[in-house]
């Protein structure tokens, strides 16, 4: 290559390779054993230049060696670098990672519940952990250089979004940020707005996969594959829906049709029947262990199967082991037996027993296991240990795993497209779909990863195809102030300055962008208003005084009509009301106009001599039998005008409206009695409109005003009219804009108007009951802040304490309850009362201050569910008996334990020095942080 190079350009390729080397970006890339691709080098690049960074990129495409050469950086520079992750089990493998290459001296590890060499130059992480540290102002910042933020697309959770902008926004000028994101639809969007708010900030996508991606159905014995390749290159060519899965989707919704044949008959009819349930033998869905047999003979092992719901896992792991299926020759089973036994060895074998560890193991020992919230974590951290390692095989798994965890499989298998999003059944979403699928395809071990989605009844390939071609994946804010980011603010900024920093947040940059085409469509319709305002100018005056008085003359007239109708329909029902079985009537109008006999006069609410009754709404709905001998039952629609009965007939006892002979008899009785009555006529009421004053003072107006004699008169009218339903339509525009712009700060307003009031806050000055708030984080920040003002926990033991905090974290998977919750007698009882009280209060004062819940402001109930399963655990009771009494699974108990000793740390800095709420609050930590939820994840 270099000898087809002039002398110049060998001069100038070693010019570059000399400035490459003298880079720090070198002797970085020399520290892996495989070459950067071109997106992290530029990412690499931008970032050695001082700029901030946002890659966005697919998972498993390795965008976190950006975030790698930002702590490299740091330690060149002497100066620090926070890694920050959204969950705690990221922080734990990120650390181990950054040990390995750095030592364990260099690194350090700050979660919730986990403090391993905090004043290390490189510290993981969780993202709250870094706010905290912002609000705080703590000592840590100084020297801080970088910041990465990894799975940055978080921000749009709509739990806990809000947090990533606090510290997008809050740190410091001189930090440097990494954002690295899975790859979204809107990352320019993104990208201009951290240009905003960081300064100069390269934008890297990537939409390059590195190991490509398969898409597959399963149906029966057979995988086909999702798209068929056309114009002869694989890859290059036009992707269409496989023929042979729309072939079988119309065979599934075909009915059978075994039909007579009169010319062969019976023998036709069999061979007909015959045929199509072999066709349909091919269509079924297979079960669990089938599918891991199937995949495991087609060498798409190890898989991850995402099921929607943790007891499924746990149900399809069970079924794998009744099926005798196994993954694992002897020796991986006793490798897996050895690293099992050494991670659980300071677990007790009662604890053991209680968290179902014999019956997990076994299915570990055959390679399947299930991963989800509800498992311990130590359990969860073995799986994914032995999954890497290659050990487990087959994990059945919820969603929760696709979010940031590095556990890369061959193969993907989505059993449903649908799932419980927490209020109902519903689709997956593109963007959900490319972030399950998105684990397949391990780099550097799997030529291709594979996507199979399994037959289910009714499934569409169109639709399916649909979901993996599309790309949309738009990053949306979910960003809303909250009591302690408002005492936080105020204390740093004032109040002035935080509204401004408030409207810098990424949910203001979207909802002003969106009013930006709004903004533009109001520019036009004023140009057209100025174009009909000409058009509508008369000589003789203003016209458009004229028109007003015109709309104001037929607004007057239809609201009168409307109240002469209402009132018609009011008559009408009450006159329907009076109605008796047994009275003859005349129907005004309607298919069926004309005498009938009314056999059940249809009243509203409950049931009426022995017919059901319909809603007020609906009013009376008579039941009637026609001169025709039709049975009908009627509306208010049929009777525009009251109706009175003409006469009156008795009807038979044995009348039966279903039997044409009983009808027949009754219309020919009531033809005879009725047939030659005549209804009055019913004379309309003179219109109001003829009496009403302000009609007559318009009309009147009208006549006198100059513009009146006008030959072009109407002309200029019908302009005058598209003036007005232009000048409409603007001012709804401008009232969206104005809903859309400032949202966010006029939300903080009304925030400070509600503590100023509580005297949290005066004017730009926190209040000593605001400093307490102001380290108080959390949905109940303030409902906590009271219960301390108050006074409800003194006196409390520490067991009382813990089942009281645990109102405030603690939340129910299922709403709703009909059950009412165990609670513990005495005084915990009392303060657990005075706490929903208190809440009544602050959820009356968030109404009056327009503070809305729906809108993911304000303070939620607190949830009474877990004080029983905390009082207890707190008060030293086992495991077995806890988790027996609580019905909830081992890992959502350590999980809710470990936030309740969030909340009471929390409590205990901020109670007042001078009572004994910060001293009972450590001693329950004490009580919660033992057994299971202290075992360590980090060795």
């Amino acid at each position: 290559m270099t000898e087809d190079m002039s002398p110049a350009e060998r001069y100038a390729a070693a010019k570059l390779r000399a400035a490459e080397q003298a880079t720090a970006l070198a002797p970085f890339r020399e520290m892996y054993d495989f070459d950067l691709d071109p997106f992290q080098v530029e990412a690499c690049q931008a970032l050695e230049a001082g700029k901030g960074v946002l890659v966005a990129a697919p998972t498993g495409s390795g965008k976190t060696i950006v975030g790698e050469f930002a702590v490299h950086l740091a330690l060149e520079q002497g100066r620090k670098c926070f890694y920050t992750t959204p969950i705690k089990a990221l922080s734990n493998q990120k650390y181990q990672d950054l040990v390995k290459r750095y030592g364990a001296d260099k690194v350090g590890l700050l979660t919730g519940d986990n403090s391993v060499n905090s004043e290390a130059p490189v510290i993981v992480m969780t993202t709250e952990v870094l706010r905290n540290m912002l609000y705080s102002g703590s000592q840590s910042l100084i020297g801080l250089g970088y910041v990465v933020m990894d799975e940055v697309h978080y921000l749009s959770d709509r739990f806990r979004g809000a947090v990533w902008e606090e510290v997008i926004i809050h740190l410091p000028e001189s930090v440097t940020l990494v954002s690295l994101s899975a790859t979204v639809s809107n990352a320019e969007e993104f990208g201009d707005w951290l240009d905003t708010v960081r300064g100069d900030t390269a934008v890297i996508v990537s939409e390059h996969r590195p190991v490509p991606l398969w898409q597959h159905v399963l149906a029966g014995r057979r995988i086909y594959d999702l798209f068929e390749e056309r114009d002869g290159r694989s890859g290059g060519g036009r992707r269409e829906v496989n023929p042979d899965l729309e072939r079988l989707a119309r065979m599934e919704n075909s009915r059978p049709t075994f039909g007579r044949d009169k010319r062969r008959g019976r023998n036709l009819r069999e061979a007909d029947r015959e045929r199509e349930r072999r066709q349909r033998a091919r269509i079924w869905t297979p079960s669990r262990p089938e599918v891991i047999d199937r995949l495991d003979n087609e060498g798409l092992l190890p898989a991850i199967t995402f099921i929607f719901s943790r007891a499924g896992c746990e149900a399809a792991v069970q079924q794998c082991l009744y099926s005798g299926l196994r993954l694992n020759d002897q020796e991986g089973r006793e490798q897996v037996r050895r690293i099992v036994e050494a991670r659980t060895a300071g677990i007790p074998d009662t604890d053991l027993h209680v968290l179902g560890y014999y019956e997990w193991l076994e299915g570990l020992e055959r390679g399947i296991a299930a991963h989800h919230a509800g498992m311990l974590p130590t359990f969860k951290e073995v799986v994914e240990e032995l999954f890497v390692k290659g050990l487990v095989k087959a994990v059945f798994a919820t969603e929760t795993l696709a979010l940031g965890i590095n556990m890369p499989a061959r193969s993907v298998v989505l059993e449903k497209l649908v799932k419980w999003n927490g209020e109902q059944h519903a689709d997956i979403t593109p963007g959900e779909y490319t972030q399950l699928t998105g684990r397949a395809g391990r780099r550097g071990i799997d030529v291709e990863g594979h996507a199979v989605v399994l037959w289910q009844r009714g499934m569409n390939p169109g639709a399916l195809a649909g979901l993996a071609g599309t790309r949309t994946y738009p990053l949306r804010s979910s960003f809303k102030p909250s009591y302690n980011m408002a005492v936080n603010l105020v204390s740093q900024f004032g109040r002035h300055r935080s509204r401004e920093l408030l409207e810098m947040s990424f949910a203001q940059f979207q909802a002003d962008k969106s009013v930006v085409g709004i903004s533009r469509q109001v520019q036009k319709n004023e140009e057209g208003l100025a174009g009909y305002r000409g058009s509508m100018t008369c000589h003789l005056g203003d016209f458009e005084e004229y028109s007003r008085l015109r709309r104001e003359l037929k607004d007057r007239e239809t609201e009168l009509a409307k109240q002469g109708a209402a009132q018609r329909r009011v008559a009408a029902a009450a006159a329907l009301e009076k109605l008796k079985p047994g009275d003859v009537i005349h129907v005004p109008t309607g298919k069926y106009a004309g005498l009938a006999l009314v056999l059940d006069p249809g009243m509203p609410s409950g049931r009426t001599n022995g017919h059901r009754g319909f809603d007020a709404q609906d009013g009376p709905r008579p039941l009637v039998l026609t001169a025709e001998r039709q049975v009908k039952r009627l509306a208010s629609i049929d009777f525009p005008v009251p109706v009175a009965a003409l006469d009156r007939m008795r009807i038979p006892k044995s009348f039966n409206a279903r039997s044409p002979q009983s009808r027949r008899d009754l219309a020919s009785a009531l033809r005879t009695k009725a047939g030659h009555m005549v209804p009055s006529r019913h004379r309309r009421p003179r219109s109001e409109a003829a009496d009403d004053r302000e009609i007559a003072r318009l009309r009147t107006e009208l006549r006198a005003h100059p513009c009146h004699g006008c030959d072009e008169r109407e002309d200029h009218a019908r302009w005058a009219e598209r003036y007005h339903r232009l000048l409409r339509d603007t001012r709804q525009l401008e009232r969206r804009i104005e809903g859309r712009t400032n949202t966010i700060a006029r939300t903080f307003d009304r925030i400070c108007a509600l503590l100023t009031g509580l005297d949290y806050l005066e004017g730009d000055t926190v209040t000593d009951e605001g400093r307490r708030l102001a380290r108080l984080y959390g949905e109940l920040d303030l409902l906590a802040s009271e219960c301390l003002r108050e006074g409800v926990w003194e006196g409390l033991g520490p067991a009382e304490l813990a089942a009281c905090a645990s109102a405030l974290v603690y939340e129910a998977r299922q709403a709703d309850d009909a059950a009412a919750p165990k609670l513990p007698s005495g005084k915990a009882r009392d303060a657990l009362g005075e706490m929903v009280r208190i809440w009544g209060r602050l959820d009356a004062l968030e109404e009056d201050h327009k503070i809305s819940q729906a809108e993911g402001v304000g303070q939620r109930e607190p949830d009474l569910g877990f004080a029983w399963a905390a009082y207890r655990w707190a008060s030293g009771f086992g495991l077995d008996e806890v988790l027996r009494e609580a019905e909830m699974p081992a890992g959502d108990f350590v999980r809710w334990c470990k936030q309740l000793v969030d909340i009471l740390g929390q409590i205990a800095a901020a109670a007042p020095p001078e009572g004994s709420v910060a001293r009972t609050a450590r001693r329950a930590m004490d009580g919660v942080l033992r057994g299971v939820v202290a075992y360590s994840s980090v060795g």
